[in-house]
């Protein structure tokens, strides 16, 4: 492995152990197995090889969750998808904590940088790209570009949401069950307060039986 690459895994890594800010060129060089002058030499400077760290290891969580929804699609109902989806990505969650806190942390760096901004923007791009994937297959909508995008979108706009509140406290995070049934109550469809009524119907018919 060059010197380039083993700069970016490097900085891969302190983005999860120690976070965005308190990385220092230091961390990255004794991670890689560098040297100071390679960061100048390969990425000009310390943040942007930071920033391109930063959206490799976003891009590859993206490639994951694709790889995890589609082993797991083969036999799920369309109507399942979105619990499907969301299951898969707060596992994901799980495994990349390191990454989401980082990600969090240049975010907050964004109002002071333009190359910061430039990077989020960029990734965010990305994602947005990938989870417009996630339109119902088999309808005419599946090949409406814009409606991919807005199905990308809005699922960034949660993942976001959610992503912060498993960092703060994952015991009380959303589950993708959570979340398909708030989007089936607010599209209009079965309510959670009805999935909830049946299942306590049925632990009734099962107490009376007994």
């Amino acid at each position: 492995m060059g010197h380039r690459d083993a700069l970016l895994q490097g900085a891969k890594q302190c983005l999860a152990e120690k976070g965005y800010a308190r990385t220092t060129a230091r961390d990255i060089v004794a991670a890689s197995g560098t040297n100071l002058a390679s960061i100048g030499y390969h990425y000009g400077s310390k943040e942007a090889l930071l920033n391109e760290a930063l959206i490799q290891a976003n891009i590859e969580w993206g490639e994951a969750l694709k790889t995890a929804l589609a082993r797991g699609e083969r036999g799920v109902a369309a109507g399942d998808r979105t619990e499907a989806l969301w299951t898969k990505v707060t596992e994901l969650f799980g495994e990349h904590r390191g990454l989401w806190a980082a990600n969090f942390e240049a975010i907050t760096q964004a109002g002071h940088s333009l190359e910061v901004r430039a990077a989020l923007a960029r990734g965010m791009v990305e994602a947005q790209y990938g989870l417009g994937d996630f339109v119902p297959p088999g309808t005419a909508q599946e090949r409406d570009e814009s409606l991919a995008r807005a199905v990308g979108l809005f699922h960034q706009a949660l993942i976001t949401g959610v992503m912060a509140q498993w960092l703060i406290d994952p015991e009380s995070a959303p589950t993708g069950r959570d979340l398909s049934l708030a989007l089936q109550a607010l599209s209009g469809g079965s309510r959670p307060q009805d999935a909830r009524g049946e299942g306590k119907t049925a632990e009734r018919g099962s107490e009376t039986a007994a």
